[in-house]
């Protein structure tokens, strides 16, 4: 359907099913989600003209002296909210947000995002993201202590989340989010849900979905859902792992090749060149918190430690799944560095400006890196041009504030007030678990 069809369509609905509240979503730089409702009777003035909302009162938007922004429904992602009232319900829409002269918001995720996807489409490649979260169960915000002592995969009685898995797929499922399957993770008390892959703006769309709906039915539930990178200092890490791929316009997948070791083309290659290149520069937004970094600092089994790639090494940056015969359209990488703390708007913004990069320069994919090759010391892995990820934010914001890459790939206004932003936060909190982190990212989480 076109924008018009789109925007009919939802007017249709919302008379048709009794709705209510309309929840305009947008998300702020370091990825939470806003909202605010309208009524019905002024959707369609806000398809036409937008609403306006006190954008000083976001961070990373505007100053006071410039507070004045709109937020233009995007008809295409309306959703009726599954779990609100059928009688007097609620639906909600991600927005487009603008300056009052209607210009697209430089400091927004969503746009920043929609601009590298166009520039991948000019030449001729459009971006799919499949993604698999982690995540706790805690008994409250404030408590990160396990509820049960499954393990991985383990199927058994005890897994008292086992009813809450199910309930939170039929809520994504309702908002037309297929999942693919959902587990009991590693950790006590640890969950996974993976997500069938869409192109990455949807893909993206659908991340924060499922993050604020798992939320939500933890809540209901009586606990609280925690996507804190590492809240248990000797327990299993969440990650945020996105399954990567480009199409070309006539929908044949230019990531397989006919490689007979891991069937990848030039193309994957490269862009796994460019990604595993500028590792550093993307580690700040990949991994945007103080904690993130106890996870990529606990080694094997948590998170990687080097830019590395490998086909069945899980220690490794980026991750090669094995080829089933005749599924070239699944061929793919899995990159396994981000955590679920990330903006998934920037997370995929910034890798695939770095694997366009790869493409562009050419660039030839390092040696595998196998669990033998990183038991070597890390002065003889840096001779193989090995390099190491930051080992804390500090690190990883030094190396972003120099980059003009990721100035280019971001934008001057979410470049500067990012690093701002994290400037502050390591400056007052330091790389120290505190009582701070724990309350703080638990609750934000």
């Amino acid at each position: 359907m076109d924008q018009q069809q789109n925007i009919d369509f939802v007017l249709r609905t919302v008379e048709e099913r009794d709705i209510r509240f309309i929840r305009l979503w947008f998300t702020d730089v370091l990825g939470r989600l806003k909202s605010f409702a309208i009524s019905p009777e002024d959707l369609e003035v806000a398809f036409e003209e937008g609403i306006g909302f006190d954008g000083s009162a976001i961070e990373g938007f505007t100053s006071p002296d410039e507070a004045d922004m709109l937020a233009f429904p995007d008809a295409s992602t309306f959703q009726i909210l599954p779990w609100r009232p059928k009688h007097d319900g609620a639906a909600r829409i991600f927005c487009d947000v603008c300056t009052p002269d209607r210009q697209l918001f430089a400091g927004d995720s969503r746009e920043c995002l929609r601009r590298m996807f166009y520039r991948a489409e000019k030449l001729g490649y459009i971006m799919n993201v499949g993604a698999e979260l982690e995540f706790y169960y805690f008994p409250d915000e404030r408590t990160p202590e396990p509820m049960d002592k499954v393990g991985y995969f383990d199927l058994t009685p005890s897994d008292s989340a086992r009813d809450l898995r199910r309930s939170t797929v039929l809520m994504l499922e309702k908002m037309s989010i297929p999942v693919e399957y959902t587990f009991h993770s590693s950790g006590r008390s640890q969950h996974g849900i993976s997500m069938r892959h869409a192109e990455a703006l949807t893909m993206s769309d659908a991340i924060m979905t499922a993050k604020h709906v798992i939320r939500t039915c933890a809540y209901e539930s009586g606990i609280h859902a925690s996507f804190m990178p590492k809240p248990i200092a000797k327990g299993s890490s969440s990650a945020m792992l996105l399954h990567q791929s480009l199409f070309d316009r006539e929908g044949n997948n230019v990531f397989w090749g006919d490689d007979a070791k891991n069937h990848l083309s030039p193309i994957a290659k490269s862009y796994m060149a460019g990604i595993l290149a500028h590792a550093s520069e993307i580690s700040a937004i990949t991994n945007p918190t103080v904690n993130s970094y106890k996870r990529l600092s606990a080694g094997v089994g948590n998170g990687p430690r080097y830019a590395t790639w490998g086909m069945r090494n899980r220690s490794a940056m980026i991750r090669v799944p094995i080829y089933k015969p005749g599924k070239q359209v699944a061929a793919r990488i899995e990159l396994r560095s981000p955590d679920p703390m990330a903006n998934p708007y920037l997370v995929n913004t910034v890798t695939l400006a770095a694997g366009l990069d790869g493409i562009k320069r050419g660039l030839e994919l390092s040696e595998e890196a196998t669990s033998d090759l990183l038991r070597l010391p890390e002065s003889e892995l840096r001779a193989r041009g090995i390099e190491p990820l930051p080992r804390n934010l500090d690190e990883a914001l030094d190396v972003f504030e120099s980059s003009d890459f990721m100035k280019d790939a971001l934008g001057e206004h979410i470049h500067a007030f990012f690093l701002k932003k994290k400037r502050d936060e390591w400056n007052r909190f330091n790389a120290t678990v505190t009582e701070w982190e724990l309350d703080h990212y638990l609750a934000n989480s």
